[in-house]
């Protein structure tokens, strides 16, 4: 596991001593919800191991992707949710066993004076993640289905440093909001043009 402060490290030495003291550390196993629809957040999570998946969910259970949380990131959502203190309208679920740090909202609102660098954190962590949504907005309004579907392997090596992506076309087709028909049709489609390779249980990408 990387250390606080490595991961960090545009964080002032004293909050970082502050985070220790104060905020608490917890693990989340792979496939744990983390937050659900409706729930109220009372704290904030910094991710030190592991990828946390934010997503949306209809009233049949169906998944919409939203972007992935990496070591060194923080919950947007979580921190508006827990600064207005409203219920949360998205889920999060570790896709792999992860380490959090859970940030209290009093701390947060006291830090957003006390700490310059925390400001600026908050402000970045906002910033990085409406790009997030921009793109996949612009997956959706200006992308063909095999683009998205390229876009979104692209993005699962990157996030998990593999050219192996080890998700069934049945989730791949959930999270792009897609039939697994397609997305198998898709992919075949892809292997035959050298870019992957069909494993039984994973995809292997060759272009990245």
């Amino acid at each position: 596991m990387q250390p606080l402060y490595q991961l960090y490290a545009q964080l002032e030495p004293a909050l970082l001593e502050e985070i220790e003291k104060n905020a608490s550390f917890k693990t989340f196993k792979a496939g744990e919800i983390i937050i659900r629809s409706g729930q109220y957040v009372k704290s904030t999570m910094l991710i030190i191991e592991g990828v946390v998946k934010i997503f949306r969910e209809n009233d049949e259970g169906d998944e919409f992707l939203m972007y992935f949380l990496e070591p060194g990131e923080a919950c947007a959502i979580s921190i508006v949710c827990a600064s207005k203190m409203e219920a949360s309208q998205i889920m999060a679920k570790a896709t792999e066993d992860t380490v959090a740090i859970l940030v209290p909202i009093q701390l947060m609102d006291a830090w957003m004076v006390k700490y310059k660098s925390w400001y600026y954190f908050v402000l970045e962590t906002y910033r990085s993640r409406f790009e997030e949504l921009l793109m996949l907005i612009d997956n959706i309004a200006f992308r063909n289905m095999d683009e998205r579907l390229f876009f979104y392997l692209k993005r699962y090596t990157e996030i998990n440093h593999s050219n192996l992506v080890n998700v069934s076309h049945q989730q791949i087709a959930d999270e792009l909001n897609s039939s697994r028909e397609v997305i198998s049709r898709l992919l075949k489609k892809m292997e035959q043009r050298n870019m992957l390779l069909l494993h039984r249980n994973s995809i292997e990408m060759k272009i990245q």
